[in-house]
C-alpha cells in the first residue's frame, strides 16, 4: 500500500513580469509553469486545484466569504512515518525480547458432569418427586369395556 503526504498551497493570482511575457494570460502561466516546476524538483505531485470558501473580517464587525484557489500536491512515502507506529513498532519489540517462551498450553475440555447449585438448597435429583407434589393417578381400565384389538385389520362393514 502506498503512503502519500500531501502540500497545499495558494494559487497565484497575479503573474510575474518576465523578459518577452507581455499579455495577463502568460504572465499567470508562467507564474504557476514556475510554481509546478519548483515543487516538482522537490519530489511534489501537482494533483488538483481547488476553489474553497473562507469567512473573512469586513469592518469591525462583519464577515465576507472570499473564495481562495490552492493547488494540492503530493509524495509517496515509502514508511508511514507517525510516532505512534514508531512507538508500536518498538515496544513490540521490546515485548518479544523480554518475555520467556511459554509453552503452548492444552486447552481444556468442558466437563459434561453436573453442576451442583451454588446457593440455598441443593436441586432435588430428576428421578425423585419432590415430598409436597403428590403423585400424579393413572387411569385404570374399566373391567367391563373391552380394549381394541390392534393386531386385526380392520374390515369393512357390509353395508
Amino acid at each position: 500500500m502506498t503512503f502519500y503526504e500531501y502540500k497545499v498551497v495558494p494559487a497565484p493570482t497575479k503573474g510575474q513580469k518576465a523578459q518577452g511575457i507581455k499579455t495577463p494570460e502568460a504572465r499567470i502561466a508562467n507564474t504557476i509553469e514556475g510554481l509546478l516546476n519548483a515543487q516538482a524538483a522537490e519530489g511534489w505531485e501537482y494533483l488538483r486545484t481547488d476553489i474553497l470558501p473562507s469567512d473573512e473580517r469586513s469592518g469591525l464587525t462583519g464577515t465576507q466569504t472570499v473564495y481562495r484557489t490552492l493547488m494540492v500536491f503530493r509524495r509517496a512515502k515509502s514508511v508511514p512515518q507517525d510516532a505512534a507506529g514508531d512507538v508500536i513498532a518498538a515496544a513490540q519489540s521490546v515485548a518479544e525480547a523480554v518475555s520467556p517462551a511459554q509453552p503452548t498450553t492444552r486447552r481444556r475440555e468442558p466437563s459434561l458432569a453436573q453442576i451442583q447449585p451454588s446457593r440455598g438448597d441443593p436441586a432435588p435429583a430428576p428421578d425423585t418427586p419432590a415430598p409436597d407434589t403428590p403423585e400424579p393417578e393413572t387411569p385404570t381400565p374399566k373391567p367391563d369395556t373391552p380394549e381394541p384389538d390392534a393386531t386385526k385389520p380392520d374390515t369393512p362393514k357390509p353395508g
